[in-house]
């Protein structure tokens, strides 16, 4: 099979679309699968991919981006920072891209459980079209994406305001280099003593990142006193929408340990 080295987005578009190629990232992913005939598309010298800028609106973080890029950035929110300096060692994050760990379609990708949480969107292109989803409409099971044969993640779109209040913790087998077993991300803000965002998210548990804002809607617009009386309502709701799949712990200690942060993150923020 033929790879190509596009050096724009309408070159890489016009590519996507004519021919069976695989897109490729840092390829931290994709060397290690049997790719054997696959012909790839190197997006790495596409510009118009590789910049974290801003709007009035978003954090808007190009596809290509490494996780280093992204970190060193000055407009980083602290969280995705956090959780970046968390994945895999320098060399992994030097080369690893943003689009890639969300296109892997996996729940444990680090940088797609801080996006759920946000609430970013992705903004999706084919040569003759461009829509834009929000991110927990764009998995549709393990390894399963609302991604079309023709097209690219061009961009991720963070909403920039309510990320300075957060709380993240990825649980694996040991402090470095470990895939999680479990992670968590909480954001939280209030204003004149009324909750006016809360919104949790959980990977590594299901085939996607749960993320529930139905179930946080309980308490946003509450007060912290109206919030305490809800919180068990809350966490049962959260009980039940939890229902980890097989993996290499068992199911009742992945629960365990989601119900555990959910209740210290209610704790660190006053509920």
């Amino acid at each position: 099979m033929v790879s190509y080295l596009p050096e724009s987005l309408e070159e890489a578009l016009h590519i996507r679309a004519a021919h069976d190629v695989t897109p490729f990232g840092g390829g931290t992913d994709l060397m290690i699968d049997d790719k054997t005939g696959v012909g790839f598309l190197f997006l790495h010298k596409i510009p118009e991919m590789g910049k974290v800028s801003q709007d009035s609106e978003f954090i808007r973080i190009g596809a290509s981006c490494t996780f280093s890029e992204v970190a060193q950035s000055p407009i980083c929110p602290p969280i995705l920072r956090e959780a970046i300096l968390q994945i895999g060692a320098p060399a992994i994050r030097n080369i690893g891209t943003i689009g890639g760990n969300i296109g892997n379609g996996s729940p444990k990708a680090d940088s797609a459980l801080i996006f759920s949480a946000a609430d970013a969107k992705l903004l999706l292109m084919s040569a003759g079209s461009e829509r834009i989803i929000p991110i927990k409409e764009f998995y549709l099971g393990r390894k399963k994406l609302a991604l079309r044969p023709d097209e690219l993640i061009v961009e991720v779109l963070m909403p920039k305001f309510c990320l300075s209040r957060y709380y993240y913790r990825k649980v694996g087998a040991r402090e470095a280099l470990a895939i999680s077993r479990v992670s968590f991300a909480g954001l939280f803000d209030e204003k004149n003593g009324r909750i006016t965002n809360i919104a949790v998210a959980f990977g590594a548990v299901s085939d996607v990142i749960i993320r529930r804002d139905d179930i946080d809607a309980m308490l946003i617009g509450k007060t912290f006193e109206e919030a305490r009386k809800l919180k068990s309502d809350y966490l049962e709701a959260y009980d039940a929408a939890i229902v980890p799949i097989r993996g290499r712990v068992s199911d009742e200690y992945r629960k365990d340990v989601c119900m555990n942060l959910l209740r210290d993150f209610l704790e660190s923020v006053g509920i």
